[in-house]
């Protein structure tokens, strides 16, 4: 991997076994990448990148002119977001039973710990928890995709990541797909699994997956403009 310093941006390289360079920059601070074929010079990725640095920058800004989601306290009256709605946070003390979290009246979230649980512990029940909603729900959404794509996934798994919201490994068959998902709408994690199932059939960006993309999910680009809109928080 080489790193590239231009206009004091750094700008993260990549070479791979491809045909055309592909340029990304992510949320949540605008981190710049560029995957580039083997046989490309160091200089012409210099020249690439020089001549799309005003793109660069005008994606960069957006995220900095995003609304920040403020750190979490895990504290009660704090908003929490699950699955695209936003839920108030209600921590209520107990001395013996297991932690445990529950949806109230389609209002709350009850974050049920000991009364002298820190933060860490807190954030930490809350995140399993999260992991624990995902998974109930991804195995039909990969089912429902593997019959329509005639593709069979043959791992899949939940972690947290901070510039990806999915990850493919096409020889393994295997996809990843971001904790942070459980907090957004559920059309946004089934435009990702989609868009991870897509690699098994073409491991690059170019005009071949954005035409699978238009086949199977013909609405992948402006979802994908929802959810790039939408913060990776709680990193």
């Amino acid at each position: 991997m080489i790193t590239l310093i231009i206009n004091d941006i750094e700008i993260e390289i990549t070479k791979k076994n491809i045909k055309n360079i592909h340029l990304s920059v992510h949320p949540p601070n605008g981190e710049v990448k560029i995957s580039a074929p083997k046989r490309m010079t160091e200089d012409a990725i210099r020249l690439f990148a020089m001549s799309k640095m005003s793109w660069i920058k005008k994606q960069r800004e957006k995220f900095k002119n995003q609304e920040k989601i403020p750190e979490y306290e895990y504290v009660s009256g704090e908003s929490h977001y699950y699955f695209g709605e936003k839920y108030l946070l209600n921590v209520v003390h107990q001395s013996s039973n297991k932690p445990r979290v529950e949806i109230i009246n389609n209002k709350y979230i009850d974050l049920y710990v000991n009364e002298e649980s820190s933060k860490e512990k807190r954030e930490n029940i809350m995140k399993e928890w999260y992991r624990k909603e995902l998974k109930s729900i991804i195995p039909s959404m990969i089912n429902k995709w593997e019959k329509i794509m005639d593709l069979r996934v043959k791992e899949w798994g939940v972690k947290q990541m901070k510039t990806r919201w999915g990850t493919c490994n096409p020889k393994a068959k295997r996809i990843w797909l971001n904790l942070e998902l459980a907090k957004k709408p559920p059309h946004c994690l089934e435009y990702i699994i989609v868009h991870e199932m897509a690699h098994l059939i073409e491991k690059g960006h170019g005009d071949k997956f954005k035409a699978i993309m238009d086949k199977y999910y013909p609405d992948w680009r402006n979802v994908r403009k929802e959810l790039n809109g939408l913060v990776i928080d709680g990193i």
